[in-house]
């Protein structure tokens, strides 16, 4: 059975400057315990959420880590599903 798949799912770094709302990104870095560039770098869509950050970010604002990191991946699946690629024919396990 396949997971439905969001049309066009926002970056996570979107959803999460909506969490973060007036909190500066210095702040939020230091509370989070990682470099400014590096939040700053996810809230411009420019970097991924990790599962160490869907974990931090889940004890800051209270979320599930799962929340941020199924986001993360539902993004880079409908990313990839965009690109041009080869196409790949099922292996035949008797060959």
């Amino acid at each position: 059975m396949a997971m439905s798949q969001m049309h066009n799912p926002p970056h996570p770094g979107r959803v999460l400057r909506e969490y973060l709302r007036d909190i500066n990104v210095s702040t939020a870095a230091r509370h989070l315990h990682v470099s400014r560039v590096t939040l700053s770098r996810i809230l411009n869509g420019a970097a991924g959420i990790s599962a160490d950050m869907s974990l931090r970010l889940s004890d800051a604002l209270g979320t599930h880590p799962a929340f941020w990191y199924d986001m993360q991946g539902s993004y880079d699946m409908w990313q990839a599903r965009k690109k041009r690629r080869q196409r790949i024919n099922k292996l035949d396990a008797a060959a």
